[in-house]
């Protein structure tokens, strides 16, 4: 009986989640390294108690942790925030948080995804005014706007391709 073995099936099953554990993995990465470089290397930092703590819900092994502390408290390649403003599909705005070793790498491939999906890179503070940050730093749309049905479809193309994406944390829109 060809085709029925445990491990074909497994391995299908295992290869998905396997890449859905690295792609959390590096983001949860960047961001302990971006707290510990934020906390000059102090372990104890409430951002950096954060940050593991996050990584350990995940299942994180300590190793990790640790290389990611180190990259952090400056023995690796430099990792910093970043921020993007760009308009979506039907004009939306949009405001990209993430973190990077390469700036120009990701502004070049944010720039592609946009392009693709129907929206556009903007100048820094060109589509910030349409956001407010609450009490906990997060942003808030001041007026939503209404997408119409295809509009919103692209939206969420986007949306999904840009949290795809490894050096992207964060992703806020006004869009309804």
């Amino acid at each position: 009986m060809a085709g029925h073995s445990k491990w074909a099936k497994l391995k299908h099953v295992k290869g998905k989640t396997d890449a859905q554990k690295a792609k959390t993995f590096s983001k949860l990465v960047r961001f302990i390294t971006i707290e510990s470089k934020k906390a000059k290397g102090d372990r104890n930092a409430p951002g950096v108690r954060l940050a593991i703590d996050k990584a350990k819900a995940a299942n994180m092994p300590t190793d990790n942790i640790d290389r990611a502390l180190a990259k952090g408290s400056g023995e690796g390649a430099a990792v910093e925030q970043v921020v993007y403003e760009a308009y979506g599909p039907g004009g939306c705005a949009l405001v990209i948080e993430g973190y990077t070793d390469s700036r120009n790498r990701t502004s070049q491939e944010l720039r592609h995804l946009l392009s693709l999906h129907g929206g556009s890179l903007a100048n820094p503070g060109a589509a910030m005014w349409a956001f407010t940050k609450n009490a906990e730093g997060k942003l808030e749309a001041l007026s939503p706007i209404e997408l119409s049905d295809e509009d919103a479809q692209k939206m969420a193309e986007l949306s999904d391709a840009l949290e795809d994406h490894d050096d992207v944390n964060e992703i806020y829109t006004n869009a309804a």
